[in-house]
């Protein structure tokens, strides 16, 4: 992590695409898993706890809120979790639904790739300050 305050949006960007890594792999872990007897589906929630930290800064723009973060040092991590509440109507008790995980993981792509396109557009609007 780069310690900075030029670099808080690029810091947190960084952490938004590595909770988006986890989860398309939790995704591709389910689907690798939906035959398996009992197998409960797993994910990630990382939004809300984003969001939670965010608030507990007390800082009225979300450059500020950033900054804060960053100025503490805090790491904010998603929270992996086994979804019990998808019932299964399988005998085998396996709560994976294929369609759903293939959506859900196409959509995880898009923002995995929104999220490294905009770190590359950041630094290259530093590479373009830089150079002038």
């Amino acid at each position: 992590m780069i310690m900075s305050d030029a670099f808080s949006y690029v810091n947190a960007l960084d952490c938004a695409a590595d909770a988006s890594w986890r989860r398309q792999t939790l995704i591709l872990n389910n689907l690798a898993n939906e035959d398996t007897p009992g197998y409960k589906r797993k994910d990630i929630e990382f939004a809300s706890v984003l969001k939670k930290e965010l608030l507990g800064t007390h800082e009225r723009t979300l450059d500020r809120a950033v900054n804060k973060l960053d100025d503490n040092g805090n790491h904010v991590d998603g929270f992996e979790y086994i979804d019990y509440e998808t019932f299964s109507y399988r005998l085998d008790r396996n709560n994976v639904d294929p369609d759903t995980e293939n959506v859900e993981l196409a959509s995880e792509t898009l923002r995995y790739q929104a999220y490294t396109t905009s770190i590359s557009n950041e630094f290259e609007r530093f590479s373009i300050v830089c150079s002038k």
